[in-house]
């Protein structure tokens, strides 16, 4: 089924189960052999699919020269709670002992390949230590997100007190299992102006969406349509890596959506929703009917609206496009920087190497403050100010002035003029609903969609997730929130999906994000809106510090620098529905924390 195109084409699927090209012949499973029907629960009853029939695969099952098997320790050095890296000599694998028993699974975290023995093991699951993604250790399946892949699991015996590891060498190599997911078996031809589901946005939330639906069984019409004229891409790399081409940072390659039937319809603008007889209008006029509809449309840019607005090489950063161009015309130039929020200090971090000269605008007193407090902030402006990036703090542009057109000077309310020959604006977003205005879709006064915990809009059959969203936080007294960062359109596309299969999931993670400037990350994890102090630990001025955000008597969100598994640890601890005290990280002893375990 074509991967990218403008308009969906009649096409005949039969029905079948496929392993991913690269899976094939290494997904370890029960024996029975090739064509033996496998049971999928979806929507409550097990279907049964068939594998294809023409794999060419010779082994599709790790035969005697396909395997590596070694005795990797004695089964006495590891205790409970702990993890380890074992090599196999075809690579290595993370060993894991955990109420006495032991698991060995793949070593890297698929989606930026963190060593998870450096992460958090705790309730059956390893947390990563750079993003919090969550893997099962009983099966490797993917459980909290960031990132589309679950890791690989191998067997593991023990014999005479040795603990041995036997492993596919294809897996060992490879590091990331992408799961079993049906195929499309409803032929398109006759009506191509139908389909099941509809989910309007590529970001993670539309396409961990249309993943879910395929893992959990679902064999009918998927489309996913998007503004960008690209298959779904890594849109966080955008900022902090701006010369990032498209194909690097595609999601999943063609082959994926044609061999899963998910028909993605680009540069495709919804500008109606009849939620009566269920069906959208796409700006060229073609109309699609759904029966299940997804919106997860994401955000706009915020322009600036002063004078001269419209002078040239003044950007935002939405697409790879943007994002290129900035990095082409900044090299050896002078560049202003509107915003010092993630957007704009990412872009400002990455210019230093490029521009000539890197000049950051914004209206607060310091960087982040809204966000990281203070005394985080200004410890992160350092940090840029040792790397000649200036700073006019509480103030704001007035007029862009112009050359023949080209930006040439940014002048600023506290009358400042700043050289500039490109400007990026970074001055936050609002949410992409425009076209739901008439729809009878419920928004709310900034033009965020409400959701309930199962994303479910206030129209039957109608979710929501993303950027785009207001929804209940389970762990903040289902306060309704906005938190448009990609693990939780991860999280929300994934529960949109198993309510459209009827499976009752509700949204339970916790938030967790990163930032990486000048090779170095901070991570996130809770929601600290409304933090009334802020308790640090470690060493600011080195940039080696954990900051705890508290509201009243409750920890509510942390932040870290170069103080890992914390972050991760945190998560896990709220996670667990736990709520941490203030006066437990006041203390300075973290043995609470970082003890190993739950």
């Amino acid at each position: 089924m074509g991967g990218c195109f403008s308009k969906p084409k009649p096409v005949e699927l039969k029905i079948e189960v496929v392993l991913p090209e690269k899976e094939r012949g290494k997904e370890e499973l029960s024996a029975g052999g090739k064509g033996s029907p496998r049971a999928y629960q979806g929507n409550g009853t097990a279907r049964h699919f068939h594998t294809e029939e023409r794999l060419p695969a010779p082994h599709p099952y790790p035969g005697a020269q396909d395997c590596v098997e070694a005795a990797v320790c004695h089964v006495k050095d590891l205790e409970n709670g702990q993890m380890r890296e074992v090599e196999l000599g075809w690579g290595k694998v993370l060993l894991v002992k955990d109420n006495g028993e032991f698991h060995a699974l793949g070593h890297k975290c698929p989606h930026y390949g963190a060593p998870l023995v450096k992460g958090v093991l705790s309730r059956g699951r390893v947390r990563c230590p750079w993003h919090g993604a969550c893997f099962n250790i009983s099966t490797g399946d993917l459980e909290d997100f960031p990132g589309l892949d679950s890791l690989h699991k191998f067997q593991v015996k023990i014999e005479k007190e040795k603990v041995y590891v036997r492993a596919s060498k294809q897996a060992l190599q490879l590091q990331r299992r992408t799961k079993m997911m049906a195929k499309c078996i409803s032929p398109s031809a006759g009506h191509s102006g139908s389909t099941n589901v509809l989910i309007v946005g590529a970001g993670a939330a539309g396409l961990v969406c249309a993943e879910t639906l395929r893992q959990e069984g679902f064999s009918d019409r998927i489309v996913l349509c998007t503004l960008d004229r690209h298959l779904p891409y890594d849109r966080p790399k955008l900022s902090k890596s701006l010369d990032a081409q498209p194909e690097q940072l595609a999601l999943r390659p063609k082959e994926f959506f044609r061999a899963y039937g998910i028909e993605v319809l680009t540069e495709a603008q919804v500008v109606t929703v009849d939620v009566r007889n269920k069906k959208v209008v796409f700006k060229d006029g073609f109309k699609l009917e759904y029966s299940k509809l997804l919106l997860a449309p994401g955000s706009s840019p915020k322009t600036l609206s002063c004078k001269g607005k419209e002078v040239e090489n003044v950007f935002t950063i939405r697409t790879p496009e943007d994002a290129n161009r900035v990095v082409r015309l900044a090299r050896g130039r002078n560049t202003v920087v509107v915003g010092a929020g993630f957007l704009g200090m990412e872009v400002a971090a990455y210019l230093t190497e490029k521009a000539h000269s890197v000049s950051v605008v914004e209206l607060e007193e310091t960087p982040f403050r809204r966000f990281l407090g203070e005394r985080v902030g200004r410890a992160l402006m350092k940090m840029f100010e040792n790397n000649r990036v200036k700073f006019y703090m509480q103030t704001e542009v007035s007029e862009l002035r112009a050359q023949e057109g080209k930006l040439k000077e940014v002048v600023l309310k506290s009358s400042k003029v700043v050289r500039a020959d490109v400007c990026v604006v970074g001055i936050g977003a609002v949410p992409s609903t425009g076209f739901l205005r008439q729809s009878g879709i419920g928004l709310d006064s900034r033009g965020f969609i409400p959701v309930n915990k199962m994303m479910q809009t206030n129209v039957p059959g109608v979710f929501a997730a993303g950027d785009a969203v207001t929804f209940p936080l389970a762990w903040r007294n289902n306060r309704k929130v906005n938190i448009p960062h990609w693990q939780m359109a991860h999280a929300q596309g994934r529960v949109a999906a198993q309510n459209m299969l009827a499976q009752e999931a509700e949204i339970c993670t916790v938030p967790y994000l990163w930032t990486a400037m000048f090779g170095k990350s901070l991570r996130y994890a809770g929601y600290g809106e409304g933090f009334d102090d802020v308790i640090i630990q470690g060493d600011l001025e080195e940039l080696k510090f954990v900051a705890f955000y508290t509201k009243g008597d409750e920890v509510i969100a942390v932040a870290s620098m170069n103080y890992d598994p914390i972050v991760s640890k945190v998560a896990e601890v709220l996670a667990s529905g736990r709520a941490i005290r203030k006066r437990e990280v006041e203390t300075g002893d973290m043995s609470w924390l970082t003890g190993k375990g739950s």
